[in-house]
C-alpha cells in the first residue's frame, strides 16, 4: 500500500510551514534516513527526513509552496514490492451525487437523501484481520524477534505506518484491540491558505522596483510586531548611561577570566544589571492578564540578536541569578561603545511611569557603578 508524507509538525507550535525545497525527485528510491526536502519554519529552516524505504512515485506539493497545513499529504512513495507507476495518493471521496429527478433551487423540500457513504476507516487505526499491516521493515524485523502481533499496534507513521517507536513497551504476543468504530471524517483542511491579496498591500508609485518574497521568518517578525503594538499600550523611557566605569571593570574581569577562556562582552553585563534593576524593582517584571497581574519572581532577559534574514530573541533565564561568566556562554559578543542610550519598552496597563522610570535609573546606576553586579 503506498505510504502518504505527511507535511510534519517540527515543533510543537507549528501549524503550517513553507515547503521551500524538494532534495528527491519522482521516481528516486529512499531509505529511512534520507532527506527528502526542507521544510521552513517561523523560527527556522529544517529538513524532513525519510522513515520508511521506497520509490518517491508522486510529488504533490511542489516547492516553494507557502501556508502548506501540518498534515496535508504532499508526496506519495511507493512501499517494498509496490509498482511506483501506479502508487498514487488515494484519491478523495467523491461528494454524493443529488437524485436525477431532484426539485430545482425554487422548490421548498428536496427529494430525498441519497444514503450516506460510509466513514473510511481512520489510517492509523490496528489492522482487521487479514488486512495488509502497514509496517516498516525495521518494525516488522523487530517484531519478530521480540513476538509482538504487529496487528494490536496503531501506527503513528506515515498513513498510519508501524514504525519502530511504536513497538516500544508493547508486550509480545499483545491480543488485538477490540475494533471500534470507525469516526465521521472532519471536514479536509485546504492544502495552501494564501496569505489575503490586500494585506500590506504597498502602493504603486510608479517607481521601478523588485518584489522579494518574504521568507516565514520575516513573516512571523511582522506579524508579532504588530501584535505587541496593537495589543499592549506602550511607553518609552530614555536614558543616557556613562559606560567608562563599565568598562573599566570589563577589562579587569576579562585580565581574570583570560586563563578559564572567558572574555565578558558589553552586552554580558548590561544583561545583568537589568536583571538586578528587575529583582531590585519588582512592579516592572509584571505581565498584564486582563483581570489579573501576574508577577513575576526570576528575571529572564530576552535579546534581540540579528542573523542572516531575521532577527531571533534567545532568553536567558534567571539573569539576576547567574554570574557574568555564566551569560557569557549564552551570549555573541557585542560591539563596545563607550557612551550608549538605553530605551525601555513597558506595557502601560501593568506599570506605571514612575515605576518604570525608577528601573531605568536603577539600570542606569548599575550600568555606571558595575561593582555591584560582582558581588
Amino acid at each position: 500500500m503506498p505510504i502518504e508524507l505527511k507535511m510534519p509538525a517540527l515543533s510543537p507550535t507549528m501549524e503550517e510551514g513553507t515547503l521551500a525545497k524538494w532534495l528527491v525527485k519522482e521516481g528516486d528510491t529512499v531509505k529511512s534516513g534520507d532527506l527528502l526536502a526542507e521544510i521552513e519554519t517561523d523560527k527556522a529552516t529544517m529538513e524532513f527526513e525519510a522513515i520508511d524505504e521506497g520509490v518517491v512515485s508522486q510529488i504533490l506539493v511542489a516547492e516553494g509552496t507557502d501556508n502548506v497545513k501540518v498534515g496535508t499529504v504532499i508526496a506519495v512513495i511507493a512501499g517494498e514490492g509496490e509498482d511506483a507507476a501506479s502508487a498514487k495518493a488515494a484519491p478523495a471521496p467523491a461528494p454524493a451525487a443529488a437524485p436525477a429527478a431532484a426539485p430545482k433551487a425554487e422548490a421548498t423540500a428536496p427529494a430525498a437523501a441519497p444514503a450516506p457513504t460510509p466513514a473510511p476507516a481512520p489510517a492509523a487505526a490496528p489492522a482487521a484481520s487479514g488486512e495488509r499491516i502497514k509496517a516498516s521493515p525495521l518494525a516488522k524485523r523487530l517484531a519478530a524477534e521480540q513476538g509482538i502481533d504487529l496487528k494490536s499496534l496503531t501506527g503513528t507513521g506515515p498513513g498510519g505506518r508501524i514504525v519502530k517507536a511504536d513497538l516500544e513497551g508493547a508486550p509480545a504476543g499483545a491480543a488485538a484491540p477490540a475494533a471500534t468504530p470507525a469516526p465521521a471524517p472532519a471536514a479536509a483542511a485546504p492544502a495552501a491558505t494564501p496569505a489575503p491579496a490586500t494585506a500590506g498591500a504597498i502602493p504603486d508609485f510608479g517607481i521601478p522596483h523588485e518584489d522579494e518574497k518574504l521568507s516565514g521568518m520575516r513573516k512571523t517578525i511582522a506579524r508579532r510586531l504588530t501584535e505587541s503594538m496593537q495589543q499592549s499600550p506602550h511607553i518609552y523611557l530614555t536614558v543616557d548611561i556613562r559606560l567608562d566605569a563599565l568598562l573599566k571593570l570589563r577589562g579587569q574581569l576579562n585580565a581574570s577570566l583570560e586563563s578559564r577562556g572567558v572574555k565578558l562582552s558589553v552586552n554580558d553585563m548590561l544583561i545583568k544589571a537589568l536583571a538586578v534593576a528587575l529583582e531590585r524593582v519588582p512592579a516592572c517584571n509584571v505581565s498584564f492578564g486582563g483581570d489579573v497581574m501576574r508577577q513575576y519572581k526570576r528575571a529572564d532577559i530576552s535579546v534581540a540578536v540579528s542573523i542572516p534574514g531575521g532577527l531571533i530573541t534567545p532568553i536567558i533565564t534567571d539573569a539576576g541569578g547567574k554570574s557574568m561568566s555564566k551569560i557569557s556562554t549564552e551570549m555573541s559578543e557585542l560591539a563596545i561603545a563607550t557612551v550608549m542610550s538605553a530605551t525601555g519598552s513597558f506595557d502601560h496597563r501593568a506599570i506605571d511611569g514612575a515605576d518604570g522610570a525608577l528601573l531605568m535609573k536603577t539600570f542606569k546606576e548599575l550600568v555606571e557603578n558595575p561593582l555591584g553586579l560582582v558581588a
